[in-house]
């Protein structure tokens, strides 16, 4: 209907905005010219949308070095007082907090270690840090974005075994700021990374695997992780590749987390559980060249890592597979028996060109990095930018 011709254009206009700025995302200091040749953009249609996007104080526009003939361009950048993204991890042992700006670039804020095992002091120590970030940069804040080694189902987390959580309300990290609190799991939010920016960059299916204290991952297909029915998918590490006979803090029995970390080194060495899983590992990491015990307890849980990727490979048939965290040290301790245990259990047909595995390209900062891409396309979406003209007119 005729009636709706203002709205349909205005939602045109919002949607070639966000496809921009998309693109200032994927590549830090792009040209107004690549921009409309990546979106199949006329010159005077680029024009316009960067000069709309200029005014509303979302980007700036500085001339680009002059090489060979063509017309003069100009480079896109995020715009000093535009908007920004908070994003924070919790981790095992401690937490971050970082700002990032419209082209993803991250600058970190103020990390910590926990000062307790319980929820309340953390939470309440991250909120302070995330309250003076508010307070600093004001109204530039559009979203914060966090990414937890926990599991959530509809947004909220329902456990967090490394942690020693069970179900915690986190919302008050943000209550009265009327932000939107965006969550998810910490490898879930890596294998974004990852997908986007990272070792798995322009895969159309990427599977990634964290290793910490147990193993989490992602699938990743279109940049996006497949998450399942109330965001709780990606448990991989709650699969039963492992020992039924080993209960597992989630509740379930023989979970493949039992057999990739700090505890299955300890069963194999014949010692007692860690207290802390993750330290243990790197201490048998650093010692397995000189010490012939540890070489072969870190091989077995190489096997068992390697085995499982496989099992998933043959359920997703990835593009590729990344390795975060201590996957990537481990099959560089043990190439041969993580190869050998990779190649045995792939399906035949697939042994002939398996998914390449390969090592995370954004390492410690993937979680951190995901939350980023997750929080900027929440505030680079059709009705965020409508919202921040309606705050900024020109």
């Amino acid at each position: 209907m005729a009636s709706d011709r203002p709205e349909r254009a205005r939602n045109a206009r919002w949607r070639a905005a966000a496809d921009v700025l998309a693109q200032v995302r994927r590549e830090p200091g792009i040209t107004r010219a690549s921009v409309a040749r990546r979106l199949n953009l006329s010159t005077g249609s680029a024009t316009e949308i960067t000069a709309r996007l200029r005014d509303l104080r979302l980007l700036t526009e500085t001339p680009a070095p002059v090489r060979g003939r063509g017309r003069p361009t100009t480079v896109l950048a995020p715009h000093p007082s535009g908007p920004l993204v908070l994003a924070a991890e919790l981790r095992q042992e401690d937490w971050r907090c970082a700002v990032a700006t419209l082209d993803g670039r991250v600058e970190h804020l103020q990390a910590g270690r926990h000062a307790s095992r319980d929820p309340g002091p953390v939470l309440a120590e991250l909120r302070q840090v995330l309250d003076r970030s508010r307070r600093w940069y004001g109204e530039r804040v559009r979203a914060v974005s966090l990414a937890v080694a926990a599991t959530f189902v509809d947004g909220h987390l329902v456990q967090a075994s490394s942690l020693g959580w069970g179900p915690v309300d986190l919302t008050g990290l943000i209550a009265g700021s009327g932000l939107p609190l965006l969550v998810g799991n910490d490898a879930t939010l890596a294998g974004v990374a990852e997908a986007r920016t990272g070792s798995a960059s322009g895969a159309a299916t990427a599977l990634h695997l964290l290793v910490e204290v147990g193993i989490g991952g992602a699938l990743i297909v279109g940049g996006h992780p497949v998450t399942g029915a109330g965001g709780a998918g990606g448990e991989y590490g709650h699969i039963p590749f492992g020992d039924r006979r080993l209960r597992c803090p989630c509740g379930a029995r023989g979970c493949w987390d039992l057999e990739v970390d700090g505890r299955a080194l300890a069963r194999h060495l014949g010692e007692p559980p860690p207290a802390d899983p993750h330290t243990y590992m790197r201490d048998v990491l650093d010692r397995a060249p000189r010490d012939a015990a540890a070489r072969r307890a870190v091989a077995a849980v190489a096997r068992a890592l390697a085995s499982g990727i496989a099992g998933l490979v043959n359920a997703h048939a990835p593009d590729v597979v990344t390795l975060g965290g201590f996957a990537g040290p481990l099959r560089a301790a043990a190439p041969a028996e993580f190869g050998e245990a990779y190649a045995e259990g792939l399906m035949t047909f697939r042994r002939a060109q398996p998914p390449p595995v390969l090592d995370a390209a954004h390492g410690d900062e993937g979680a951190l990095r995901g939350a980023v891409a997750v929080g900027l396309d929440h505030v680079t979406s059709e009705a965020a930018l409508a919202s921040w003209a309606e705050r900024h007119p020109r």
